[in-house]
């Protein structure tokens, strides 16, 4: 059966409907940046497929699921994490009880609700909360969580494969409350072995964290050994 496409002002991506497999990453659409396929669902299945192959869903309600494989990509390497001064006073007064995995889908609920002034409306929809909460329960889904008198305030949550970590949303009701989750995180999967963050894109906020940019053909070559890693 010939190729289907989706047809976007800027190019065409492939369709993956179906069992249709990934198209070669260096196929991604320059603008916008890294827009590879469009299509297919969110099984657990197609996700982990996604996420080992340097790619990621990201898409509005009124869109077919899109898959994305930007480059440049943000990372951070648990060994480059940077901590503000005010952050470590922060850190220091130790107002958080951090907890893992005990609320995951009230922090990917929660982060759906945060209103980013970059955005129109949020990208994580009921399906998107849905096919998360599915990789958790099957193992492969992490949040890390700031309480403050026994109330969620804070949180972050990604994926998991490997030694590698993919980042995917935070937010935070206390000031400082998810940048403390994060570290409390970076520190976590550091002690698993984990060697690198995906951060997807670039942000003030992740750079000031220590984040950096790498280009697409490092990142999956980094991708490619740690996934592979017990």
């Amino acid at each position: 059966m010939a190729q289907a496409y989706y047809q976007f002002p800027n190019g065409r991506v492939a369709c993956v409907d179906g069992d249709t497999d990934f198209p070669p990453l260096s196929e991604a659409l320059t603008e916008p940046n890294g827009l590879l396929a469009a299509g297919g669902d969110l099984s657990t299945a197609r996700l982990l497929k996604a996420y080992r192959a340097g790619i990621f869903p990201w898409f509005n309600a009124d869109e077919p699921v899109l898959w994305w494989s930007p480059s440049p990509r943000m990372v951070v390497f648990p060994d480059e994490l940077k901590i503000s001064h005010s952050l470590k006073k922060t850190l220091r007064k130790q107002l958080f009880e951090i907890r893992f995995n005990t609320a995951f889908r009230a922090v990917i609920s929660a982060c759906s609700e945060v209103k980013r002034p970059e955005q129109n409306g949020t990208w994580i929809n009921a399906d998107i909360i849905d096919a998360y909460c599915a990789l958790f329960d099957a193992g492969h889904a992490i949040s890390a969580e700031a309480w403050l008198d026994n109330r969620l305030v804070g949180a972050c949550y990604g994926v998991k494969i490997g030694r590698a970590f993919y980042g995917e949303s935070m937010f935070h009701l206390v000031s400082d409350a998810s940048k403390v989750a994060f570290v409390h995180l970076v520190q976590h999967l550091k002690s698993a072995d984990v060697a690198m963050i995906d951060c997807q894109m670039n942000t003030s906020l992740l750079a000031s964290l220590g984040g950096r940019e790498i280009g697409r053909d490092e990142f999956c070559l980094r991708l490619t050994q740690l996934t592979n890693s017990p």
